[in-house]
């Protein structure tokens, strides 16, 4: 891998003071059980604080709006990810061949864009855009794969390539309205991966 500092990695240089972090994870956690026994559509503001055990008033100056918050979960959900790409087991993690990491890379990154697909709508409010910052972790780390296999080329449209068919709305079309299922839709990205690896330098 890369040097960490070389990685847009989600939260690395905020500063809080220790009651505040303290507090905001505290408003985290309780916005995440929620998640987890009730869905993203039932988390509000005031449920969020009923279960904090504080007022309404304090989860709007944390987090400002619904949106906010729903887009501080996602920046706990995307570090967790990132920290497994970083240091986790291999294959995800260091110490597996560069091929063998770039193919569970698709895999991980497909299932985790489904497993969050709700939190990333709420998050986004209705936008199309995703984190900046998680985009191009992602786009980062596969530029470093693909220059490990010596792959020929624009490494980094490459890279572009290979991010697109695992985005939310992307997967969406395919399961959705298309019918596919995710086994099919990864060994699609499995194929064009392949496809682009097989583009080795001269």
């Amino acid at each position: 891998m890369p040097p960490r500092h070389d990685l847009p990695i989600l939260g690395q240089d905020v500063r809080e003071r220790s009651d505040a972090a303290r507090n905001r994870e505290a408003l985290l956690s309780a916005a995440q059980e929620l998640v987890d026994r009730c869905g993203v559509e039932a988390v509000t503001m005031d449920a969020v604080a009923a279960s904090a055990g504080v007022g309404k008033g304090t989860v709007f100056r944390r987090f400002r709006s619904r949106a906010g918050l729903m887009a501080a979960l996602l920046d706990q959900f995307e570090a967790d990810w990132q920290a497994q790409v970083i240091s986790g087991p291999p294959p995800l993690g260091p110490g597996a061949p560069p091929l063998e990491r770039l193919l569970a890379f698709g895999r991980s990154r497909l299932e985790q864009n489904l497993r969050g697909a709700a939190l990333i709508r709420a998050a986004l409010d209705g936008a199309m855009t995703r984190n900046y910052a998680v985009y191009s972790f992602a786009a980062t780390h596969l530029r470093y794969l693909l220059d490990e296999l010596e792959v020929a080329g624009d490494i980094a449209l490459l890279a572009t390539d290979l991010m697109a068919p695992l985005e939310v709305v992307i997967l969406q079309q395919q399961i959705e309205i298309e019918g596919m299922s995710v086994e099919r839709i990864a060994a699609g990205w499995e194929d064009l991966a392949l496809r682009i690896i097989a583009r080795r330098r001269t």
